[in-house]
């Protein structure tokens, strides 16, 4: 299934895979809301780690934002809209909200929800010599991935490993390259990714492995590959 992005004239989303997930835009955050807590394994600037969630909120910052203390601006903003610090993970992005992509699945073993807000302006290659910095930056790719099913923790590295090489593969597709030298890009300076589980008993099995080569390492492949590709659209970037 299929949904382009949340444009100026839809701001709520209701998920046909796993019935009670939301996904809403506020005026200045997406916020992802799941009907039951889930383990969770992210890169996000808060909640990061391992982890029980049952929110994830992508945050806009424009391109002049003070990195000093991105923490302690999360906390302060999940205060004013009455978020619980502890169970919600906070992100930031630089993308325009509204360029969000969504695709989801629904399967025998799991049900897959896919959310990403995509920009290519710091495109960078791992591996390749260029400008590090010190200092938080707000992320440029945030992907946040909700799989309702039984995964083990190993399972969960896996499926973050997965979604990760999908990502690459749709930059590359897209020709997007290093800002700095060209080279073709593996992702850009600052990408975040959360990944929500339910280990929900109701599925037959519990996934030991998530590489491409299984069910579910495919299925989120294509969800994530279709989101960073959906999202650039939606911003206007041409594949070179």
């Amino acid at each position: 299934m299929t949904t382009p992005f949340l444009n100026d004239e839809s701001t709520h989303y209701k998920s046909v895979a796993w019935p009670g997930l939301t996904l809403t835009r506020h005026e200045r955050h997406l916020l992802l809301h799941s009907p039951v807590h889930m383990d969770c394994l992210s890169s996000a600037i808060h909640g990061g780690g391992m982890g029980r969630i049952d929110r994830v909120a992508n945050i806009y910052v424009d391109r002049f934002y003070d990195c000093n203390h991105p923490e302690k601006d999360v906390e302060k903003l999940f205060q004013e809209w009455g978020y619980t610090q502890q169970s919600t993970a906070g992100l930031l992005t630089a993308v325009r909200l509204k360029h969000a992509a969504v695709l989801e699945e629904t399967g025998e073993d799991a049900s897959l929800f896919c959310c990403t807000t995509a920009g290519v302006s710091n495109g960078a290659r791992a591996g390749s010599e260029r400008t590090t910095f010190p200092v938080y930056q707000p992320g440029t790719i945030n992907i946040m991935l909700i799989i309702d099913a039984r995964m083990t923790q190993a399972a969960m590295v896996n499926a973050v490993t997965t979604a990760v090489e999908a990502k690459v593969a749709a930059l590359a597709d897209l020709g997007i390259r290093d800002a700095e030298n060209g080279l073709i890009a593996t992702g850009t300076t600052t990408d975040a990714i959360v990944l929500g589980v339910s280990q929900s008993t109701s599925y037959p099995i519990e996934h030991r492995y998530c590489g491409t080569a299984t069910d579910l390492g495919a299925a989120i492949g294509r969800l994530v590959y279709g989101t960073v590709k959906e999202s650039l659209k939606a911003a206007g970037v041409n594949p070179s």
